[in-house]
């Protein structure tokens, strides 16, 4: 893996891809104190920044996964391969579905292919995957604007107060992001909006959303985790807006840890509580959220902290040595607490025959189709 050219780049993407040579990425670990660029060439370059979270983010990893695939057959088109990239890829991160979802439509699209044609193919394939993405982030940010329209004009003499959680911005996918994009388009619809950013520990990727919406010139304040359900029992928000890694056939979500407190509070209070998600993000193989695999990272996230250290260099604080921790990467948000599923065809109900009419497509995954 080796360093890319720094900056010198519109950063409206995390990554940019040269046909059967390269991707070059974003390397997430180092922002937002640095911005760094990182090239892949290998199957272990797309692997280990999966896995360690240089690339991140739902549609971003299936994005990054599609690639590595075919940075591997660049290599060694055989089926031998073919298969052993695309189990590799899959075992790097086990919650975001996009990931086995861009693989599977790979494999479905080169398998019966001649190995000679498999690597052009393969560069094609995960290029429009890339754009898809890009196009349905910035459906759900239209979308999304209308609703905050609509909300805007309920507190016309004020700025929209919206809340997130973890980073669903433009960092996350390809471009636009998903929870983001309609605070993004509302932004450049002039509707006046302010955004309370979560922290999110513990790796802290609220940090990213404070970094993007202070690119964009968005009004922003980075709080505690905790302090969010004081400010939505203090009617300070007007809605939440988070993204998701897995939609489960009953409408579940797979969230950043820590969704569901904020879920909660917001149902408490009668707030508003999207969820962003383009369609691929959806597994109706899953009934409900308690059949969505966990992933459990290592504990060291929580022992230590990172940043700049007074030299002004980056460093790693350890805050405990060897207590014993439990360190889940997401949690569940059931279908009840959520008031709408926001997807590149428009708000959709979070509920099992909404979901089916809404992504028909995604049915037949469930095996015997019935809702």
């Amino acid at each position: 893996m080796k360093k890319a050219a720094l900056l010198h780049r519109p950063l409206r993407r995390t990554l940019d891809a040269e046909k059967q040579e390269r991707v070059d990425i974003l390397d997430q670990t180092q922002l937002p104190w640095r911005e760094a660029w990182l090239r892949l060439e290998t199957l272990a370059d797309a692997e280990c920044a999966i896995r360690v979270m240089q690339v991140r983010g739902a549609p971003l990893i299936g994005v990054t996964a599609a690639y590595g695939l075919a940075l591997a057959l660049c290599q060694d088109a055989s089926d031998a391969v073919l298969n052993e990239a695309a189990v590799r890829l899959a075992a790097t991160r086990p919650t975001a579905i996009n990931l086995a979802w861009a693989l599977g439509r790979m494999r479905a699209h080169l398998a019966h292919l001649p190995p000679e044609a498999r690597p052009a193919a393969a560069w094609r394939e995960a290029d429009a995957i890339a754009e898809e993405d890009a196009r349905q982030n910035a459906s759900i940010g239209a979308h999304g604007q209308k609703i905050l329209r609509d909300l805007a004009a309920v507190h016309p003499r004020r700025p929209l107060q919206l809340m997130t959680h973890c980073n669903a911005g433009w960092l996350a996918t390809v471009e636009h992001g998903t929870a983001l994009a309609p605070i993004y388009a509302a932004h450049a619809a002039k509707i006046p909006l302010h955004v309370w950013v979560s922290e999110t520990r513990p790796r802290n990727q609220g940090l990213l959303t404070a970094w993007e919406l202070q690119q964009a010139g968005i009004p922003h304040t980075l709080i505690a985790d905790n302090a969010a359900g004081l400010l939505i029992l203090q009617e300070r928000v007007d809605a939440v807006f988070v993204g998701a890694d897995r939609v489960a056939a009953n409408g579940d979500v797979a969230n950043k840890i820590g969704t569901y407190l904020k879920a909660l509070a917001a149902a408490r209070q009668h707030v508003p509580f999207y969820v962003a998600a383009p369609s691929p993000t959806f597994d109706f193989s899953q009934p409900s959220g308690a059949d969505i695999p966990i992933e459990t990272r290592d504990g060291d996230e929580l022992r230590q902290i990172a940043g700049i250290g007074a030299n002004g260099k980056f460093a790693r604080l350890r805050i405990t040595e060897d207590e014993a921790v439990y360190n889940p990467a997401f949690d569940i948000t059931p279908a009840s607490l959520i008031t709408a599923i926001l997807t590149e065809n428009g708000p959709c109900p979070a509920n099992r025959a909404a979901l089916a009419l809404h992504a028909p497509e995604k049915w037949p995954l469930c095996g015997n189709g019935k809702k």
